[in-house]
């Protein structure tokens, strides 16, 4: 009977499962969220865990990485949305002024429309690739982005710390990896990261996007080395220990069912199903 009963009993060395640091919060943008399909569309503020708070919009990510010495804000959003940003900040208990660093992930104006606005309300510094400034600078669509045809631009801003894959931004106890995943913009950049609540450490990754859309006569057969910077990504992105993986668009990987607590925050399988979902929709259009 002993027997059985250890064997029917959980598994006391089973790791707990992670959960968002506040699931009413998330449960509240969920709502407000339901339906919801405009980029600018606004959200309420959630705790994702630790120091990483959600300020951005129903459909497009904003992180908050906040530290006693000041802290970063990731993406930007769009152009509209910018006031509800800072409405989102001031809401979770942060002054916009103690921003030191802004980072983005890729140059399109859905996260770096709102860019120039959130500079001059914070005050603080762009970093981003030397590959994204001259586009940030400009507020003009790179010429050989495969949607170029259709989607518009933005107001231009400064860069103020142009970076090389494998930099740091560092402000307080908040140090970011910068890490090149070009392909879907030459400039794509993912962000890594560790956040502590307590004697709980986690490894973030905020994953940019990896999928190949093409707007208007753009056709990816016609530019291989486009198709090549795609796989180059993807074979790097499958190495990664991705942690809690977060995206610049939250649907891309079930943010707010895990910012609501209906899903773990950390899966075992990381960054792997949007790499793998990535290069299965690229190879259907590569030849195209």
């Amino acid at each position: 009977m002993l027997a059985i009963a250890a064997l029917m009993a959980p598994n006391a060395h089973a790791k707990p499962v992670l959960r968002a640091a506040d699931p009413s919060a998330g449960a509240a943008l969920v709502r407000q969220c339901a339906g919801k399909e405009d980029f600018s569309d606004p959200a309420p503020p959630a705790r994702i865990f630790a120091n990483v708070w959600y300020v951005g919009t129903c459909t497009v990510s904003v992180l908050l990485l906040t530290s006693p010495k000041g802290h970063v804000l990731i993406d930007a959003a769009t152009a509209q949305a910018a006031p509800s940003i800072v409405a989102n900040i001031k809401a979770a208990g942060f002054k916009p002024r103690d921003i030191r660093w802004i980072v983005t992930s890729h140059e399109h104006f859905d996260h770096v429309g709102g860019l120039a606005a959130l500079k001059r309300a914070t005050g603080a510094k762009v970093a981003a690739l030397e590959a994204a400034a001259p586009v940030l600078a400009s507020g003009r669509v790179s010429a050989d982005d495969p949607q170029v045809q259709e989607i518009h631009g933005f107001d231009p801003v400064e860069v103020d710390r142009k970076l090389v894959n494998g930099d740091k931004v560092q402000i307080g106890t908040i140090v970011l990896t910068a890490r090149a995943t070009p392909g879907h913009t030459e400039g794509s950049t993912s962000w890594s990261w560790t956040s502590c609540a307590r004697a709980s450490c986690q490894k973030f990754t905020y994953l940019d996007s990896l999928s190949a859309l093409a707007l208007g006569t753009y056709r990816f057969a016609q530019h291989p080395e486009r198709v090549a910077m795609f796989k180059q990504t993807f074979a790097a992105v499958e190495q990664w220990q991705c942690g809690i993986v977060l995206t610049p668009h939250p649907g891309a990987s079930g943010m707010l069912e895990r910012m609501e607590g209906s899903e773990p925050l950390l899966s075992a399988k990381g960054c792997g199903p949007i790499v793998q979902a990535a290069r299965e929709r690229l190879a259907k259009i590569e030849n195209k």
